[in-house]
């Protein structure tokens, strides 16, 4: 009888691609030129991120397209939100004091994030999908995260 031996780093691997993207658009604008310039359809999804952290919890905006046909599941998202405290505290006139929480902390500059699942699918290279969305207008940056540097990588499963 075989011995089969399963490595865990076998399912560590990546399947996804991050850009982070600097616009003060609206979350439906930025995704109705995102669809326009990358011809895809992101729809706003049903559910929003939810984030819990000891400051409070927060809820983030997304645009999903599941690309059946060429198996890639694009993402866009807000990446920073005001938090909701868990705790009321009366501290007179500090009664309220915001809180901002982000989905990707490490890129707090970064107004959105688009991930792009199974992106060994892709039918063209990340750079061109870059250079298609620096040609937005109302896009004032945009450029890829390396999520191996990202410690915030829980934060991406949804």
């Amino acid at each position: 009888m075989a011995i089969h031996k399963i490595q865990i780093n076998d399912f560590i691997s990546i399947d996804y691609e991050l850009i982070a993207i600097h616009s003060s658009l609206e979350d439906y604008r930025l995704a109705y030129f995102i669809n326009k310039a990358l011809q895809i359809q992101l729809s706003k999804s049903n559910s929003n991120i939810e984030i819990e952290t000891k400051e409070g919890k927060s809820e983030f905006s997304h645009f999903i397209f599941d690309d059946e046909v060429n198996d890639i599941i694009w993402n866009v998202f807000e990446n920073k939100a005001t938090a909701i405290p868990s705790e009321k505290t009366t501290n007179g006139i500090f009664d309220s004091v915001d809180v901002t929480m982000y989905v990707v902390p490490e890129f707090k500059k970064a107004d959105y994030i688009l991930k792009i699942e199974n992106m060994e699918t892709v039918i063209f290279p990340l750079e061109r999908i870059i250079q298609k969305l620096s040609k937005i207008s109302q896009i004032s940056m945009v450029y890829r995260i390396d999520q191996n540097k990202l410690k915030s990588k829980n934060n991406l499963i949804f």
